[in-house]
């Protein structure tokens, strides 16, 4: 293949995603992927520059938000009784540098696709967060992270620059180092509609990983663990028993990755070391989670037993285990509709970070989980490097953890507004992505340049053609 090859690709269906209604009556019924609190909007599907344009020029007193595969948890791709523009149709891959590793896309292409195409060329995208089905633009819009933050950012890092349509249905190439840049990525699509993006690859030499992975005995001796670097360790990450008390408070099985290097792969895969290999399922499927998980089965009892028994299966101590990309990155993303398991009330994603030096109130916070009793089968536990320039990124230097609980758990609402306090406290932050009962009064302590956001917002949105319900409950 030449080094600058055109391509023109489409993106499969998404998981959840929302249908497009071509009927009477255009209105449809939206959750974020926690599938909480769903609300109605008009749901436009551009299928061109020209298309988008017209939709954002034809907005009502609602407004107006992108939108692409459904997978941020909360409320920030809802817009109750506004528009939401479906991006999903903007999936062409326009050109890949096979040379230099740079790729120029639709905001609709998802993750899935660009990995299908560039992993036999022998790049990789730069931040994969844990699951393959985000968009482009998606991934722009929450500025997303992966195992990999400390070395390599968030992805708008890597990002060259977007095509974006502004409120005043004019398209812009916004290169990074502006300030419009910096506002959008990480912005939740309250600057414009990303419609395109120039983003910079990496090189990898095979399509599996090569992982270590490793027992955590408690919390002190996890930080300690994951705050020494080793080379080789490109990706890293610990599941953390959230429910364990005393002695064992924080235990966690701890892996770290690297691309795995030629010489890794045993002989017979050397012909073709980048030879994609599948998921077990894919979007689509019939095999897929249950609609509905009885009551009580996702208790504190089931994630005890679940967790003690990951925390016992894991090695003490194994180095060098050859993995697939999908078996590492994305395990979930093999089981369709995984987010029903929770049952018909959902749930809630809490994620968020403390800054390095605040061990003690990240303790704190654990502590508290544990003697709540929260029922987390799945909570992550990562490090972050510096932050990025996003001035609603999520990531910055410390300590990062990440949660999911049933939200129909018993307290839960004021549980996590006290966790709230603290992480504001501690000089912490929540992800807005991810988010969807934050209340507004902590913004402005954990986002520091919110009032430059809100000023450019201003500016540049005067008629405030781009809200969601996010950004009514924050008042962003």
């Amino acid at each position: 293949m030449s080094a600058d090859t055109a391509l023109d690709t489409d993106v499969p269906a998404a998981l959840d995603a929302a249908p497009v209604d071509d009927g009477v009556d255009p209105f449809v019924s939206l959750t974020g992927w926690g599938r909480t609190a769903p609300t109605t909007a008009l749901l436009v599907r551009p299928r061109s520059y020209e298309e988008a344009v017209a939709a954002v020029r034809a907005t009502g007193s609602r407004g107006s938000i992108a939108r692409g595969l459904g997978r941020a948890h909360g409320d920030a791709a809802r817009n109750a009784g506004g528009a939401v523009l479906d991006m999903t149709a903007l999936d062409r891959i326009h050109a890949i540098d096979a040379d230099t590793g740079v790729v120029v896309c639709g905001a609709g292409v998802s993750l899935h696709r660009l990995l299908e195409v560039l992993l036999p060329l022998g790049w990789f995208v730069p931040v994969m967060p844990g699951t393959r089905y985000v968009t482009v633009g998606g991934a722009i819009g929450a500025d997303i992270h992966g195992m990999n933050h400390p070395g390599s950012g968030s992805f708008a890092r890597h990002v060259l620059s977007v095509e974006l349509l502004t409120a005043d249905g004019e398209v812009r190439t916004v290169p990074r180092g502006t300030p419009l840049f910096d506002a959008t990525t990480g912005g939740l699509g309250l600057t414009g509609v990303v419609l395109s993006a120039t983003v910079r690859l990496h090189r990898v030499a095979t399509s599996l990983m090569s992982v270590d992975t490793e027992r955590a005995r408690d919390l002190d001796d996890l930080l300690a663990r994951l705050a020494t670097s080793r080379p080789g360790h490109r990706y890293a990450s610990a599941r953390i028993d959230l429910l364990a008390r005393g002695a064992a408070l924080g235990r966690a099985v701890l892996i770290r990755a690297e691309h795995a290097p030629l010489d890794a792969l045993p002989p017979r895969a050397r012909r073709r070391p980048l030879a994609p290999r599948p998921l077990p399922f894919r979007p689509g499927d019939l095999t897929a989670a249950p609609a509905l998980v009885p009551p009580g089965l996702l208790g504190r009892t089931a994630a005890g037993l679940v967790n003690a028994l990951g925390y016992r299966a894991a090695p003490p101590r194994r180095t060098g285990e050859l993995r697939r990309l999908t078996a590492f990155f994305h395990p979930l993303d093999g089981v369709p509709h995984w987010n029903r398991i929770y049952g018909r009330d959902g749930f809630v994603r809490y994620q968020f970070v403390v800054g390095y030096g605040q061990e003690a109130a990240l303790r704190r916070i654990v502590e508290r989980m544990a003697r709540r009793g929260c029922p987390s089968f799945l909570a992550e536990l990562r490090r972050f490097g510096e932050a990025d320039p996003g001035w609603l990124s999520f990531p910055m230097a410390g300590w990062a953890l990440a949660l999911d609980l049933p939200a129909g758990l018993t307290g839960l609402g004021p549980f996590l507004d006290e966790l709230d306090q603290d992480v504001a406290a501690a000089g912490g932050r929540v992800c807005l992505a991810k988010d969807a009962r934050l209340r507004p009064d902590l913004l402005a302590a954990m986002y520091p340049r919110l009032d430059e956001f809100r000023a450019l917002r201003a500016e540049l949105d005067p008629r405030a053609v781009f809200v969601s319900d996010l950004s009514r409950r924050l008042s962003l």
